[in-house]
């Protein structure tokens, strides 16, 4: 047997954990004590114990709020779980069940990904899972970041650097630039060089900072007819138009044919672009592991 502290698993319980677990996410007092539906009383209260408990002042008040120590950051991914563990064993259901589900799944995501698996994945849910729905809000890394931690949502993906505490970053798809026309384009036949790419006149998407800008410094060489707030706008504009738009093959070519595109390859070696997936560390959820094999499946599809 494990040689734990019976007498300090005794002065810890859920309410705890949850108190714990919210002023990581939001970093905030009031927030927290609306979430649960407690006082502002109650909350200090279960600081208090929680600091008591493991010899840490855990929660630091600033001017912005409360700052975590390393030791609550720490602390962070295996209050999760527990937390995780309890409601798996709390409820009724054993597992998850995609054709009995109701359960909506709230995600991040950048507007090309959303463009690029959106209808195959509700087309997959109708039969694999009818009463399964999604929602996805269009974030940079920061703010999908920020969101995370709150617990707004249950997974966000984009282009992520290393992972930061509490959280694990792994991949998702890779992609490249490509360079997208009307399929009767009159200057182009199945093929683009570098003097046509920078002279025909482009659309360029906003959405293009959404993975870290769109083919580097080469971009200030081109003619810029319009810009647009996503790469799908551009794309339906492109195909009544003679104008080019660079954006991310695996978008380009999942709506070519619908449009009435060419896809063509770059003049010059395209620009990679690394999709991953940002979750919290130590989360288990059989839901979100199955949605996420239809996120994959979708990509592929």
């Amino acid at each position: 047997m494990s040689d734990f502290d019976f007498n300090q698993i005794r002065r810890l319980d859920g309410g705890l954990l949850l108190v714990f677990r919210e002023l990581l996410r939001t970093r905030r007092a009031g927030a927290v004590a609306e979430r649960l539906g407690l006082s502002p009383s109650a909350i200090s209260h279960a600081l208090a114990r929680l600091r008591d408990l493991f010899d840490d002042p855990l929660f630091v008040r600033r001017p912005h709020g409360f700052e975590p120590t390393r030791r609550a950051e720490e602390l962070g991914p295996q209050v999760e779980a527990l937390i995780e563990l309890t409601g798996r064993a709390l409820s009724r259901e054993a597992g998850f069940d995609p054709l009995r589900s109701e359960r909506m799944f709230v995600f991040a995501a950048p507007e090309f990904v959303t463009a690029l698996i959106g209808a195959e994945l509700i087309n997959r849910l109708k039969t694999a899972a009818p009463a399964v729905t999604f929602a996805v809000s269009f974030s940079g890394e920061e703010d999908a970041f920020r969101a995370l931690r709150k617990g707004e949502i249950e997974f966000a993906v984009g282009r992520f650097g290393a992972a930061r505490p509490g959280f694990t970053v792994e991949p998702l798809f890779k992609d490249h630039y490509c360079v997208a026309a009307r399929r009767d384009h009159p200057q182009l036949r199945g093929a683009i060089d570098e003097a046509q790419w920078q002279n025909i006149g482009h659309i360029y998407a906003w959405s293009a900072s959404e993975v870290g800008g769109d083919v580097g410094e080469a971009h200030l060489r081109i003619r810029h007819l319009a810009s647009v707030p996503q790469w799908l706008t551009a794309l339906a504009m492109a195909a009544s138009t003679e104008g080019l738009v660079t954006c991310p093959r695996r978008l380009a070519e999942r709506h070519a044919k619908r449009l009435g595109l060419q896809v063509l390859d770059m003049p010059f070696p395209p620009q990679t672009i690394d999709v991953s997936v940002m979750r919290r560390a130590g989360s288990s959820d059989l839901g979100v592991d199955w949605f996420l094999d239809q996120v994959r499946a979708a990509i592929d599809a």
